[in-house]
């Protein structure tokens, strides 16, 4: 059960000890998504976000999905069946005040607003991933001293301002943040097909081809082949609209895998993915 931290990692904590007084700051790193597809382990960090004050209280929940069959005719429940674990959630408060800076006769600047948006810009893409083509907002982690949460993901914002300059500039506010766990194996092969561990998905629209779809995800239309293996597509002239097609990682379309699983062997070949005329006759004849 080690890896990754389900809610908060509090070992480094535990073995540093530190002091009654030693006080140490939370703060909420910023990191681009991992290269490689994997869930556990974050890209470069792109920045931090820092609380002005410690948080009070941190909030951590995790959930289960359990169902329990219904049998018509019987007169007691049928077992629970365990289906898996629900990601982990963290929901913290952030509370940012700049009324002391004017109160001392400091320069007031832009109050609380450059924190509180920088919070908000955690639920949209960074640049880099929206540059390729591929948005993902920033991957989020706390990390207070010794202490680390899990890698995941803004999920909410509520930002409310209790109080305003003269002006209007806001100069307190108190920010709500939920983070989603980032829940996921970390890549590599799936033990029952042998196929490489898909990390995205593609919704099949009219016009799709796989060749398309390969050279949008990975900027190389050859690797449509691997897409198919992973799939199980068989004839790429039916490619139907709605379909869900998971793809795997730059990374792992680049290993030899088979159907068979057997390790080294040879994707086998597939026909020339059609044009879009020639898929839409044949789903008219």
């Amino acid at each position: 059960m080690g890896g990754a931290p389900t809610g908060l990692d509090a070992g480094a904590a535990t073995t540093a000890g530190g002091s009654e007084g030693s006080l140490k700051k939370a703060l909420l790193e910023l990191h681009e998504p991992s290269l490689d597809g994997s869930l556990h382990k974050p890209g470069a960090l792109i920045g931090t976000i820092a609380f002005q004050f410690n948080p009070k209280e941190l909030t951590v929940s995790k959930a289960a999905t359990w169902t329990r069959p219904t049998t018509r005719g019987s007169t007691k429940a049928s077992p629970p069946q365990y289906q898996g674990p629900k990601p982990s959630s963290m929901t913290l408060e952030m509370f940012l005040d700049a009324s002391v800076v004017l109160a001392t006769g400091g320069a007031q600047g832009d109050g609380v607003v450059p924190t509180v948006e920088k919070l908000l810009r955690c639920c949209v893409p960074t640049d880099s991933s929206h540059g390729k083509k591929k948005d993902s907002p920033p991957w989020v982690q706390l990390k207070w001293g010794g202490v680390t949460g899990f890698v995941g993901y803004v999920e909410k914002v509520d930002a409310k301002y209790t109080l305003f300059t003269p002006a209007g500039l806001p100069v307190r506010a108190v920010c709500t943040v939920t983070l989603q766990e980032l829940a996921g194996e970390p890549p590599g092969t799936n033990p029952t097909s042998g196929t490489p561990t898909p990390h995205r998905e593609h919704v099949v629209v009219h016009g799709d081809s796989l060749a398309g779809i390969a050279y949008a995800e990975y900027g190389d239309a050859s690797l449509w082949r691997a897409v198919a293996e992973v799939n199980r597509v068989d004839d790429p002239a039916r490619l139907r609209p709605g379909r869900r097609l998971l793809l795997p990682t730059a990374d792992e379309v680049a290993r030899p895998t088979s159907r068979s699983g057997l390790p080294g062997a040879a994707v086998p070949a597939l026909p020339a993915a059609p044009a879009p005329a020639r898929e839409v006759a044949r789903g008219a004849r």
